[in-house]
């Protein structure tokens, strides 16, 4: 658009200059005169409209291919994506089905990043394929929270009550520690994944029912309390915010196991692009989504 301004504003100085010569010499300097400042004018409204649109990137890279697992994140990335669109980046959502595929995706360079993991199945991950990725930031935590039909805190539980708890190999040592966090049992300190004979204190004498984790709900009427996750939580009318008796914390934990990454090829770590879009994730408006569209579901795993 300047070149064609710029070649009309040429045309137009000379033919003021032509003008000119059957003119004044002023007339001459007075239209050449006018025709830089139009020039100048026009260059300054092309340079103002293009600072309101925020077309310009301050970015070498404008495209960023992003691996998610589904449309539940589109909630979250949605607002993150419409910001850097106005800074001339876009950001292409990339879905998979299948937890093999983003980061086997990753590794050969079809996406840029992906969002869809815990820290603790990246380093699976990497010792079993070799993968050469790294976490260059924290997302969430999925909520593992004590509910009950019966009582509504934790201190109304009896002697030998029953608490159900979530048997994959993730959600029952955090399950149990959710407990301690409650103060109602010890967990051995040297357990770095513990079971329920890793309980080395039980004031309460309260007795154990490992079932599957999408079960937890379902045993609400026979059990004093149980931890369900977040989205089984939800599936079963639970609210994770208004219902839980006890809610689960990223400071629970000391380890960044289970907390959700943004992950990046190792090369690119450090890549200012990259390091902006988790910062962006990381934020207020992150934390009320999280609030209001997943019920509380998510907790915020970077402010630890």
């Amino acid at each position: 658009m300047k070149k064609t301004i710029a070649e009309i504003l040429l045309s137009l100085a000379l033919a003021g200059l032509l003008t000119a010569c059957t003119g004044s010499s002023t007339e001459a300097t007075s239209s050449t005169e006018a025709t830089v400042e139009t020039e100048t004018e026009i260059v300054q409204a092309e340079e103002e409209e293009t600072e309101e649109t925020g077309t310009e990137t301050i970015y070498e890279q404008t495209k960023v291919k992003l691996g998610i697992m589904g449309p539940s994140d589109e909630v979250v990335w949605d607002p993150i994506i419409a910001d850097f669109a106005e800074l001339g980046v876009t950001i292409e959502k990339v879905f998979f089905t299948d937890y093999t595929q983003p980061n086997a995706a990753l590794d050969n360079g079809e996406v840029d990043l992906d969002s869809f993991q815990t820290h603790i199945y990246l380093e699976t991950e990497k010792e079993t394929f070799g993968y050469d990725i790294v976490p260059i930031g924290n997302t969430m935590l999925a909520a593992l929270n004590l509910y009950s039909s019966k009582i509504s805190s934790v201190e109304e539980l009896e002697e030998g009550d029953t608490i159900a708890l979530p048997g994959d190999a993730i959600s029952l040592p955090r399950g149990l520690r959710v407990l301690q966090a409650a103060g109602l049992i010890t967990l051995d300190p040297d357990a770095d994944s513990p079971d329920t004979t890793d309980v080395i204190e039980n004031p309460l004498n309260l007795e154990f029912v490992v079932v599957d984790s999408s079960q937890t709900p379902s045993l609400l009427p026979d059990v004093a309390a149980a931890i369900i996750n977040g989205g089984y939580a939800i599936d079963a009318g639970l609210s994770p915010a208004d219902d839980a008796i006890f809610h689960d914390d990223p400071g629970f934990y000391d380890t960044e196991d289970y907390i959700n990454v943004i992950a990046a090829r190792t090369e690119d770590k450090d890549n200012p692009l990259y390091l902006d879009i988790v910062k962006a994730y990381q934020s207020d408006r992150t934390k009320e989504i999280y609030a209001n569209d997943f019920q509380g579901a998510y907790l915020a795993g970077w402010e630890n």
